[in-house]
């Protein structure tokens, strides 16, 4: 496993077509933003691990909640 520090607005790239962003920091949370390209899944593993499979697409959405 990497372990990198990264502050609130730092990027990591993975491979030609995955970027980290990380939007916000707060007390124990981190914001973490995906761009990949839709076909690639993206789930969180708890999800994998509890409950039924995330459909394959990807939901892209342009909010941030607060």
């Amino acid at each position: 496993m990497l372990v990198l520090s990264r502050k609130p607005g730092e990027e990591l790239v993975i491979g030609d077509n995955i970027l980290l962003t990380v939007v916000a920091i707060r007390g124990g949370q981190v914001r973490l933003g995906i761009t990949a390209p839709l076909n690639m899944p993206i789930e969180r593993q708890e999800l994998r691990r509890n409950g039924p499979q995330v459909p394959a697409a990807n939901e892209v959405t342009d909010e941030v909640p607060s």
